[in-house]
């Protein structure tokens, strides 16, 4: 059997040409709900969405028609084409014009007024951020940029804080299962301070699972702060509203989870510099004190001093007047005893020319008591004679 082969650029142009070929996919009225819009170059890339699929179309000199909101169901003229050398399919308008809002909006505005009604997006509910984390948990896909940005403005601003992945589907059926589950798993794991549930930007579709209810109890039932960084920044999903945080990108969310390391370094500084200038202060201040307490405890001990010299002066002054006073008293006393003492010694009167008589060392005191023909002795003050007595 003989086999016939293809290059893929063959293949690419034989379907090409088919849709090239089919009047019912020319010039023809599409309408669908826009899900996506970026305009690059003048030309506008969007994806019109509906319940049973999805269209990628181009719109060349897009600044000629108003831009279409996300939500917002347009009707767009144009063909179908198929690129066969980048094997895509799109559908290129030459024309869009607003219809009204789609499904998936509508759906959304109404699950948003059901959950506002439960008190769901209350303020008074919502979770301060901790001030200094640690680790934290981060909900999204394991693969992609979105884990890496968090990853590397977490490492940029604090490498310290640890990060623990809960993977899941972000997009497709079962991915708001996954995504409350890993909110469920961290609200009870005590390791972790935040949460940040986060997935790149995308279509409104492929940000569904964000906008179920399922996702929005999770969040709203989590005992752990979330933060949500869901799309690019102009994209609002009902996970915004219920988080404790929105922030407009992923790794705006990391910015505003992880502190700086360099502003707690500068902070340290700051309370070092304060701390020092504030001792430097306190130093001068204890040292001016210590002057002033010193001089005062100088002049007050001089002038207790010179008070106390005075008082002492005095006392001296005192104290010599009793004592010349005591001594001449003493003296007066002395002078009188002596003069008594004197009267009393017996050599006092020989000293004035007193003889004192004695017979046989018997004191003669009167006249009656001499006898005739006795020898008496004559006391002097420097000797002793005998006299024989005569009765006249």
């Amino acid at each position: 059997m003989s086999e016939q082969y293809l290059s893929v650029g063959q293949v690419n142009n034989y379907i090409k040409n088919i849709f090239e070929a089919e009047v019912m996919l020319q010039n023809i009225c599409v309408f669908g709900e826009v899900s996506s819009y970026k305009i690059s170059n003048n030309i506008a890339y969007f994806n019109l969405t509906d319940e049973t699929g999805l269209l990628p179309c181009v719109l060349f000199n897009a600044s000629r028609f108003d831009t279409p909101n996300i939500g917002d169901v347009i009707l767009a003229v144009g063909s179908v084409s198929y690129y066969a050398k980048g094997g895509k399919l799109s559908f290129n308008a030459n024309h869009i014009a607003p219809y009204g809002k789609g499904l998936l909006y509508e759906k959304f505005l109404k699950l948003k007024n059901e959950l506002e009604a439960k008190g769901y997006f209350d303020s008074s509910r919502k979770k301060p951020l901790p001030e200094r984390v640690k680790r934290i948990g981060v909900v999204t896909s394991s693969t992609g940029a979105v884990i890496q940005d968090i990853i590397n403005v977490t490492t940029r601003r604090n490498r310290t804080v640890d990060i623990v992945l809960y993977p899941v589907k972000v997009q497709g059926i079962g991915a708001e299962l996954d995504i409350a589950n890993g909110i469920n798993f961290f609200s009870e794991y005590d390791k972790v301070d935040v949460v940040i549930v986060a997935r790149g930007g995308g279509s409104m579709e492929d940000l569904q699972p964000f906008n179920t209810e399922i996702v929005a109890t999770a969040t709203y039932n989590c005992k752990k702060p979330i933060v949500s960084a869901v799309g690019h920044e102009t994209d609002f999903t009902i996970i915004d509203f219920v988080s404790d945080l929105r922030a407009p990108t992923p790794s705006a969310a990391a910015e505003c989870v992880v502190n700086n390391l360099s502003d707690d370094y500068n902070l340290v500084e700051g309370y070092f510099d304060f701390c020092y200038d504030k001792l430097q202060q306190k130093i001068k201040s204890v040292k001016q004190n210590l002057e002033v307490a010193s001089n005062s405890i100088y002049y007050n001990a001089k002038n207790k001093l010179i008070k106390n010299c005075n008082v002492l002066e005095s006392l001296i002054l005192t104290l010599n007047h009793l004592i010349n006073l005591k001594q001449t008293n003493i003296e007066n006393y002395l002078n009188l005893l002596t003069n008594k003492l004197n009267s009393l010694n017996p050599k006092y009167p020989l000293e004035k020319g007193y003889v004192k008589v004695e017979f046989n060392g018997k004191v003669i005191k009167s006249n009656k008591d001499v006898k005739e023909n006795n020898l008496y002795d004559l006391i002097f003050i420097d000797g002793k004679s005998k006299v024989l007595g005569v009765k006249k």
